[in-house]
């Protein structure tokens, strides 16, 4: 799976669990496919997209959970 479209975040539980519907609803709302799985530090949020990508930046940011590319 290409990796040019993913972020890894530091989050775990709740925060987790939100960042996976967010990451859905903006996967669904695009229309595209999204995937995701373990990293070194963090989990990876991977998109098929560059803009599906950035507004999940976004959200992370918005939400104060610290994301990073990868």
């Amino acid at each position: 799976m290409p990796k040019q479209n993913c972020l890894i975040v530091r989050a775990a539980g709740r925060q987790l669990d939100l960042l996976r519907g967010e990451a859905s609803r903006i996967a669904k709302g695009s229309n595209i496919d999204r995937w995701g799985d373990q990293a070194q530090v963090g989990t990876r949020f991977c998109f098929e997209d560059a803009k599906a990508k950035e507004s999940f930046a976004l959200t992370c940011d918005n939400l104060g959970i610290p994301c990073q590319d990868g």
